[in-house]
């Protein structure tokens, strides 16, 4: 009886956490990538580039939004807070001080990590909505603090200086977006890759029993507290990198924008119709909501401000009724299926 038992362990232990995926999803994969690479010498137009250039920023977003409610399950409404304070950090060195936005980049991860430190310790240990309110009113907040604040531009907000000498260190690419293109496509990738090495290590195994059932997790001897406030500091540090990127991309920075709830908001949508908690969902939500946001100021010019919005909310409720696990899920049901074939 022994003896099979612990022939039983063996073999568990020797099963695949992460199965393997199959050629074909590996295939897909490889022409998703060369097609990602290529992209800019297939469509050559400054719009498609433009539009790809938000997909890959608001995908790196969502998923720093995905590492909280997705695997820690606390829905943050405040994570507009990293991505303004990663803009404005790389603005301010670069416009007071000449420093270049890398430095300014490395300045604001550290300073979302300690911001997201001073927010989570005392409001990591709500739950549910209650974690929500507070992390929307500390974001808003945070916002009026940058509109009075006068070293930073107050409400008139701060231009980025131009500088036509060394683009790549000074992250300034006045004759075409491809380069832009390039550093977003760079960025997303190592937050994916990120979150993917986390998704398969003890860490985040942890979180996603933290997620499933807070107690039974606290009651196995895991750090609740310092898990969460660990995630947030990730999620805050992926976010910084967004706004560093984008402040150097539009070259103007408005506190109403870049501290606006409607950026949380947007990213959680993007997270939820795509998949929460899932590798590819947040990018998939993105790929979908952007192109619609665009097009629809296009064929709609100023009365389509805020069409996008409506068209979100009809896609969310949608996906709620029929998908409720977001889009992914009808692919992954497609990949179970042909396993349980084979």
């Amino acid at each position: 009886m022994q003896g099979g038992t612990a022939s039983m362990l063996e073999a568990a232990k020797a099963e695949h956490l992460w199965p393997r995926p199959p050629r074909w999803a590996m295939a897909i994969g490889a022409a998703a990538a060369a097609l990602l690479l290529a992209y800019p010498f297939v469509f050559t137009s400054s719009f498609a580039h433009h539009t790809m250039i938000l997909i890959l920023l608001y995908a790196l977003m969502a998923q720093s939004w995905n590492v909280v409610a997705g695997f820690s399950g606390q829905i943050s409404l405040g994570h507009a807070i990293f991505f303004g304070l990663g803009a404005y950090s790389s603005t301010v060195l670069f416009a007071k001080y000449g420093v270049t936005p890398w430095a300014g980049l490395l300045v604001g991860v550290l300073l979302s990590a300690a911001a997201a430190v001073a927010i989570g310790v005392p409001t990591l240990r709500l739950r549910g909505h209650y974690f929500a309110i507070a992390t929307l009113l500390i974001g808003s907040s945070v916002q009026i603090v940058f509109q009075r604040w006068e070293w930073v531009g107050a409400a008139s907000g701060l231009y980025v200086p131009i500088e036509r000498t060394s683009p790549w260190l000074y992250l300034q690419f006045h004759r075409s977006k491809v380069p832009y293109y390039y550093l977003m496509l760079a960025a997303a990738a190592l937050g994916y890759l990120l979150v993917w090495k986390l998704r398969r290590s003890r860490f985040g195994f942890r979180l996603q029993a933290l997620r499933d059932d807070h107690d039974a997790a606290a009651s196995l001897g895991i750090a609740v507290a310092r898990h969460k406030v660990l995630t947030f500091m990730i999620s805050g540090a992926m976010m910084s990198v967004a706004g560093t990127f984008y402040g150097q991309y539009v070259l103007v920075l408005d506190p109403e924008r870049l501290f606006s709830a409607e950026i949380s908001i947007l990213v959680l949508l993007m997270t939820v119709l795509g998949g929460s908690g899932t590798l590819w969902g947040p990018a998939l939500g993105a790929a979908v909501l952007i192109p619609l946001s665009e097009y629809s100021r296009i064929w709609l010019g100023g009365t389509g401000r805020t069409v996008d919005l409506i068209i979100y909310g009809v896609l969310i409720v949608l996906v709620c009724m029929w998908r409720p696990s977001g889009l992914l899920s009808v692919f992954e049901e497609r990949i179970r299926r042909r396993r349980t074939v084979s």
